[in-house]
């Protein structure tokens, strides 16, 4: 065992009062190490430590969790012990059947019922991140304000910075931004958003939802969150059929909306992972002459 290793193991110990004697390390860990542990007493934890690019991702990670499961409807892994470099969650065990029928009419059971419960603004009570990029959340009264100046710009502003996104993407980002009121619209109030909605973040089991992971929360329009569902293809039809059952769902969201939605999480991958993301939002700029 590595002296890194052993150091994690004694604040694991120091934390829960039992040491790990069996551990592995689990994929996904993208942005900090996350590793599965059984302890002396028999408990199963998940433990993510490390640091990466924010020194409190971690510590914002809790306050997320806690946040979600005080609100009572998205299941979400109990939270242990937290601080700016450790995490320590209860290990909710999963299948394959995130893509089952049950799976996605219970996703959409949850995810209908927690936006619609209203919520006093847009933006949040905080900060938040998504993976280890900073999210903004000031108090909005408009959501295309919000949107505009919090999501896309934000975005867009950053990566040129970091030179991630190109000047001429970004310029083309700004020119759409000045004109989102001719695509998008207002929803009827703000929603409590998971954020991040993937694949990876579903823990499925037995045909239902175990556990929604990794959110990265604050108030916003629903459709968002529909449209991270569609990027990787997390839920089909059926997940689609029964939320519309549940709240509603505008077929006109599929027309455009959706695709300007989804250049929020294409740059949060082209900042975070590959540039080659910038083919989506540029099909999209290009569909709309901009």
């Amino acid at each position: 065992m590595t002296a890194a290793a052993a150091s994690i193991a004694v604040r694991v110990d120091a934390a829960l009062g039992a040491a790990p004697v069996r551990r592995r390390v689990l994929q996904g860990g993208s942005t900090v190490t996350v590793e599965e542990m059984v302890l002396q007493d028999g408990r199963h934890v998940v433990v993510k430590h490390g640091r990466g690019r924010l020194n409190d991702h971690l510590a914002v990670e809790r306050s997320m969790l806690d946040d979600l499961a005080a609100d009572g409807i998205v299941p979400v892994p109990d939270v242990l012990f937290g601080e700016d470099d450790l995490l320590i969650m209860a290990f909710i065990a999963g299948d394959r059947t995130v893509g089952s029928a049950g799976t996605e009419e219970h996703a959409a059971d949850i995810l209908a019922a927690l936006h619609d419960r209203p919520q006093p603004a847009f933006g949040y009570t905080r900060d938040t991140v998504i993976g280890q990029l900073p999210q903004p959340n000031p108090r909005t009264d408009n959501w295309l304000a919000f949107y505009r100046d919090h999501r896309l710009l934000h975005m867009a502003e950053a990566g040129n910075r970091e030179r991630t996104v190109p000047d001429r993407l970004r310029r083309r980002l700004e020119t759409l931004a000045g004109r989102l009121d001719r695509y998008l619209t207002e929803p009827d109030h703000p929603s409590l958003l998971h954020g991040d909605v993937w694949t990876g973040n579903v823990i499925a089991r037995d045909g239902r939802i175990a556990a929604l992971i990794d959110p990265a929360i604050y108030w916003g329009h629903p459709e968002i969150e529909l449209a991270f569902i569609t990027m990787f293809n997390t839920f089909g039809q059926r997940f689609f059929d029964r939320y519309r059952e549940r709240r509603g769902l505008d077929p006109a969201f599929f027309d455009i909306r959706r695709d300007l939605y989804l250049i929020y999480p294409l740059l949060v991958h082209v900042r975070y992972w590959d540039t080659s993301y910038a083919r989506g939002i540029e099909s999209t700029l290009d569909r709309l002459g901009l």
